[in-house]
């Protein structure tokens, strides 16, 4: 196609988009012209490819991040202040972090560390924990066994959650039950509270929070209005605590 030629259907084009006229509709030739130019240039320029991409990574990225920000909004409550979770680190900081785990996930055993190294820096962070067991039967027996101790004694909670994520090998029902009769809690006592408070309503609601958040692995976290998918270490997530401190939000 010529110069001449791509220029009067461009023309022709912009007229039928602003007037209330049909639509100018491109015959054969000038559509294979038009396919012609566009793969020739395509093929000089192939870099506009990976812009492309990138441009519609950013979109579905900004979209996800609204659709999210939205489902926190509805959600306050059950993601901030749920009856199921304990929440570590000063119970009335300024700044609440909130950690979608399963005791069975390695890069969440990694991401222990990044919590620690938060809480003992910060002092004025609330870290909740949001057990989200999604990696097999083993990780929902440990759920279980958890929830067992947060009935009993939710003062060792913490302890608790450190021995066990903090621990080698697979979180089972039978290794979370030996890491909480370390800590001094009887084993039947346990095993009563399982069977009669099995907290099937915390897990519900902790999948039901994930789909809505668009989160399908762990760890993730909810920082203010944003959701932070994977490890993405202890400096991002101290960025964006200190984000929230300065304009309110998890990114300003």
């Amino acid at each position: 196609m010529n110069f001449r030629t791509l220029l009067t259907v461009s023309a022709a084009l912009s007229i039928a988009a602003a007037a209330p006229l049909p639509a100018l509709a491109l015959d054969d030739m000038q559509k294979k012209e038009m396919g012609d130019f566009i793969r020739e240039y395509i093929l000089e320029n192939p870099e506009i490819l990976l812009e492309a991409q990138e441009a519609l990574q950013h979109k579905q990225q900004q979209e996800q991040l609204a659709k999210a920000g939205q489902s926190i909004a509805d959600n306050q409550k059950a993601i901030f202040a749920s009856d199921h979770d304990i929440a570590l680190g000063n119970p009335d900081g300024d700044v609440t972090v909130v950690e979608f785990f399963d005791y069975n996930c390695g890069y969440c055993k990694r991401a222990l560390s990044d919590m620690e190294e938060i809480l003992k820096k910060d002092k004025n962070v609330r870290f909740v924990l949001k057990e989200l067991p999604i990696l097999g039967p083993d990780s929902l027996a440990a759920h279980k066994v958890s929830a067992a101790v947060r009935d009993i004694a939710p003062e060792k909670y913490g302890a608790f959650h450190r021995a066990l994520l903090g621990s080698e090998g697979r979180a089972s029902e039978e290794s979370s039950i030996a890491v909480a009769v370390g800590l001094g809690l009887d084993e039947a006592e346990i095993r009563k509270t399982m069977q009669e408070r099995p907290h099937d309503d915390a897990v519900r609601e902790a999948y039901s929070l994930a789909n809505d958040l668009g989160i399908t692995g762990t760890p993730s976290y909810v920082i203010g209005r944003e959701t932070v998918f994977g490890a993405v270490g202890a400096e991002e997530l101290e960025e964006k605590i200190a984000n929230i401190r300065a304009c309110g939000e998890a990114s300003c």
